[in-house]
């Protein structure tokens, strides 16, 4: 008859450590990215008003932000040359939600609005704050 050491049992449990680490981890890594996924973060101090209206969330768009700089963002993402990154969209049903600062030149938003608009885009939007 054979003895059967400790060392040569069957494991017959799993080790959750490591799948716990490993959803941690995961779970980090998703709270570090959500805070910069959240729509209006870019720093820009909107103009007021009594009749601002909410865009729908189901609606396609592009978001356009104008730093009070001067500095244009599509989507969040800093933008060298609009006119090429415009012809990255194919389609031109899509809303442009202009978010300008309000200290902006008003030359610089219509600037933004002639590049879409000589590119096929025809829906506009101006992103506004409702006043307290």
């Amino acid at each position: 008859m054979k003895l059967i050491d400790d060392d040569e049992k069957e494991i017959s449990e799993i080790n959750m450590t490591p799948f716990v680490d490993i959803v941690l981890v995961i779970l980090i890594i998703f709270m570090a990215t959500a805070t910069f996924m959240v729509e209006g973060k870019i720093p820009v101090n909107l103009p007021k008003t009594n009749s601002a209206e909410k865009v729908s969330e189901k609606v396609k768009k592009i978001v356009v932000a104008i730093k009070q700089t001067g500095e244009v963002l599509i989507n969040g993402k800093p933008v060298k040359n609009l006119q090429r990154a415009i012809k990255t969209f194919k389609d031109k049903n899509t809303l442009v939600l202009i978010q300008a600062d309000k200290n902006v030149k008003f030359q610089k938003v219509i600037s933004v609005i002639d590049t879409f608009r000589s590119n096929g885009f025809e829906k506009y939007a101006i992103q506004t704050e409702k006043e307290k």
